[in-house]
């Protein structure tokens, strides 16, 4: 079994099985449910370790710790408010000192609010029309 590749579902539960669930396969992939009520069995992915597996402990990293990724997380917002910042400044900067690309802006603002409004009156004529009818 441990040399299944493509194994989709597998339920062998209540089966009286005992011994180390084959490690590098498939077989880990499983929820632990699908092994229930085979009290000899034991390795990934059950809780139940077997003899002479070691005690795995988590890998530790050298200068990382909680407070690091709280100022990993403070720097990543300082850096996206002062970008913000500075492009917003840019752009104004742009439209005030360029007249002829501050012109062309508002034209074209009014251009889109004009157009908006009449696509929103068109719309609730026609909404009228039709819940009167």
């Amino acid at each position: 079994m441990s040399q299944l590749h493509f194994l989709n579902s597998l339920d062998v539960s209540h089966n009286n099985l005992s011994g180390r669930i084959p490690s590098g396969t498939q077989l880990q992939t499983f929820e632990p449910l699908r092994y229930i009520g085979n009290a000899g069995l034991c390795g990934s992915p059950l809780p139940k370790k077997c003899p002479g597996d070691e005690e795995l402990e988590e890998p530790r990293t050298i200068g990382k710790s909680q407070g690091d990724e709280e100022g990993i997380e403070r720097w990543f917002y300082i850096g996206g408010a002062s970008g913000f910042a500075t492009g917003f400044w840019i752009v104004c900067s742009a439209l005030l000192l360029n007249r002829r690309g501050r012109h062309a802006f508002f034209q074209l603002h009014d251009s889109l609010k004009d157009w908006a409004y009449v696509k929103v009156v068109v719309f609730i004529s026609k909404w009228r029309r039709v819940a009167c009818e």
